[in-house]
């Protein structure tokens, strides 16, 4: 038995720009005297041009302290942070925003769990090809969700060591009593409140954007062994170890990242970023104006309803279908599947 693909792995695209210098042209102020020359400024002594540039500099210099002192301040910020978060969702069946087992959407599962030092989030992405084979998917995500969500709450975990939650994870699932069989990808996303950083994994291809200002600022890398198979997690039959597709939780890619007060942290699997290229996720982004939870749900449903409605339009040119096309296959249109977001927000930490 071979079991070494699910919903095929997301590509991103990105809104890329040009970056422009501007060249400012030199214009004096003085007045010209008969011959074109400019006239020093009987009081100063000084051309227009040079004043203008002294004016200059002390504004430049001006700036430059500002920015240290903002810096400084930044990086003594004494207060602690906190994600605002809120999840939706959509199972591949339609079943719009309608959690399975809890919080699964289809064969996706998810996690949002706090602890007095860290806020963790997770997404997993059940390999569906299990389904051919008389298993679940839905419940290898659902169960490593669980237990990961368990460990964070009961603080066996480094905020910094986002694998290690992953790893532990994992790890008990594979000395179950009772047999669990599947495969999922991973994605765990850490906020250490006192330290302001952000830890992430990401195995396989579901994954993060961290936006500020509009901008991706910063994401993490999917993976995959190639088109249609990304890293996963796997607990395989006996004797059928070595047929199974299984990755190590050590292998997932992990980032850090300083955050600030109203970066925006979008979670999903790839059932978002199969059917959403960044610039319309950003677009939605934009309509989210507050820290209020109910705002942060609404964004989340409307990034989630739009993504599944795209993943039925047979005429869309969708990133997995862009990507489908760039390895010789003749794709168009969205790609159904399971659908999960978790969007949230950097906030003041509140009791």
């Amino acid at each position: 038995m071979v079991v070494n693909g699910q919903t095929p792995v997301c590509t991103r695209s990105f809104v890329s720009g040009d970056n422009m210098s501007v060249r400012r042209e030199p214009s004096g102020t003085g007045r010209a005297e008969p011959n074109g020359r400019i006239k020093a400024d009987s009081q100063t002594g000084l051309y227009p041009e040079t004043r203008r540039q002294g004016m200059l500099s002390v504004l430049s210099y001006g700036r430059l302290v500002a920015r240290a002192v903002l810096g400084g301040l930044s990086q003594t910020d004494g207060r602690d942070y906190s994600l605002i978060t809120a999840s939706y969702g959509f199972g591949k069946d339609f079943r719009k925003g309608i959690l399975k087992k809890g919080m699964c959407y289809g064969d996706d599962a998810c996690f949002i769990a706090r602890n007095r030092t860290a806020d963790v989030l997770g997404v997993a992405d059940g390999v569906g090809g299990w389904r051919d084979y008389g298993v679940d998917p839905s419940q290898f995500s659902a169960t490593l969700m669980r237990t990961c969500e368990r460990l964070v709450k009961e603080g066996r975990f480094t905020p910094s060591n986002p694998v290690g939650i992953l790893t532990s994870g994992y790890y008990e699932l594979l000395q179950n009593k009772v047999p669990l069989l599947g495969s999922s990808t991973a994605c765990i996303v850490v906020l250490d409140r006192r330290s302001h950083r952000l830890h992430t994994c990401n195995l396989g291809d579901s994954g993060f954007l961290v936006v500020r200002g509009g901008e991706v600022v910063h994401r993490s890398d999917e993976q995959q062994h190639y088109f249609n198979t990304p890293f996963q997690l796997s607990i395989a039959p006996p004797g059928a170890e070595g047929v199974v597709l299984s990755d190590s939780p050590e292998a997932a890619d992990s980032s850090s990242f300083d955050v600030q007060l109203g970066d925006i942290i979008l979670t999903a699997t790839d059932g978002l970023f199969d059917n959403m290229p960044d610039y319309m996720i950003l677009q939605e982004l934009k309509k989210l104006k507050t820290t209020n939870y109910d705002s942060i749900l609404q964004t989340a449903q409307s990034i989630a309803k739009q993504a599944h409605d795209l993943a039925y339009d047979p005429n869309y040119m969708s990133p997995f279908a862009q990507f489908a096309c760039d390895n010789g296959l003749n794709v168009r249109g969205g790609k159904p599947d399971d659908i999960t977001v978790l969007l949230s927000i950097v906030a003041e930490y509140t009791d």
